[in-house]
């Protein structure tokens, strides 16, 4: 049989994995940039409520920093 672990730690850590995932599409990782990452994001949602979209998008902004992203606008016809 394997370990049990608590419901809470296995939401926690689908949350980290979904927001490594969507990161890891956004920028280049190395190894060493990954598990630092992983490491600063279990700090950062340690005692956060346990709503999954929420913590998913508080995560990657954490790990984006702070950037102002860039309003779109449509294109002026010719």
């Amino acid at each position: 049989m394997g370990t049990l672990v608590p419901f809470a730690a296995l939401t926690v850590m689908d949350t980290i994995e979904k927001i490594m995932q969507a990161y890891g599409m956004m920028v280049n990782l190395t190894q060493d940039q990954t598990t630092d990452a992983r490491q600063r994001l279990k700090v950062f949602l340690a005692g956060k409520p346990e709503d999954t979209p929420k913590l998913t998008i508080e995560g990657l902004k954490f790990l984006r920093g702070e950037r102002v992203s860039r309003t779109r606008r449509a294109r002026s016809p010719v």
